[in-house]
């Protein structure tokens, strides 16, 4: 015998979808802010009562395994888009720092919690592919002399992150400006020892480029 679903039954379930995205949405730039942010007040800043957040999530922790899990995805996916096979470390830096920009509050609070709560070991797992492809890239640059190397390639590319980071906070409150990542690219080359002009080069001809794979 088939059944039907209850009135109202339906609604009920978009209304949960609804809330659900909005919650994640809205903890998303709460914790990219503020990693120590409570539950309560991402409820309240999602305008959803308290009851209704914890019955979508029981513990901040879970909150934070489903954004870490969709950052990650985005991630992956992301560096997958730009990345190509033999990129010389210039490149490959200005196009990982191109994909970071693109992911915007994904990228800004992955980064955030994973420094201030260095014990989350899902941040680090997700983040620790990137980092490593990272260092790599700077360590192949130190190499063949096209990066400085006053610094390990570790610690420069922590330096790298630490500007692409502020940089986007810059941005992201309007007080600097630069949609596409451009510039912020451009000054993470300078900063690894690229001379400004041929970085800015650099990263335009990565730009065209991948505008032209879009297109076709």
């Amino acid at each position: 015998m088939q059944t039907t679903d209850r009135p109202g039954r339906t609604p009920q379930r978009r209304d949960a979808h609804s809330n659900h995205r909005r919650i994640l949405a809205t903890a998303r730039q709460q914790l990219r802010d503020d990693p120590d942010t409570s539950l309560d007040s991402i409820a309240k800043a999602a305008g959803v009562a308290r009851r209704t957040l914890y019955g979508h999530f029981p513990s901040r922790e879970a909150l934070v395994a489903e954004l870490t899990q969709g950052a990650e995805q985005a991630l992956q996916r992301a560096f997958a888009a730009v990345r190509i096979p033999d990129a010389d470390p210039v490149e490959a830096t200005a196009r990982m720092v191109l994909a970071a920009w693109a992911m915007g509050d994904q990228y800004r609070m992955l980064i955030a919690l994973g420094r201030r709560h260095p014990q989350e070991t899902a941040i680090r797992a997700t983040l620790a592919p990137a980092r490593e492809e990272a260092v790599a890239n700077i360590r192949r640059g130190q190499h063949q002399g096209v990066f400085a190397d006053h610094v390990p390639a570790p610690v420069l590319a922590q330096a790298l992150e630490a500007l692409t980071l502020a940089l986007a906070e810059e941005n992201a409150a309007n007080r600097w400006t630069d949609p596409t990542g451009v510039a912020a690219a451009t000054a993470c080359l300078v900063a690894a020892g690229v001379a400004p002009q041929a970085a800015a080069f650099q990263v335009q001809d990565v730009v065209r480029r991948l505008r032209a794979a879009v297109v076709v």
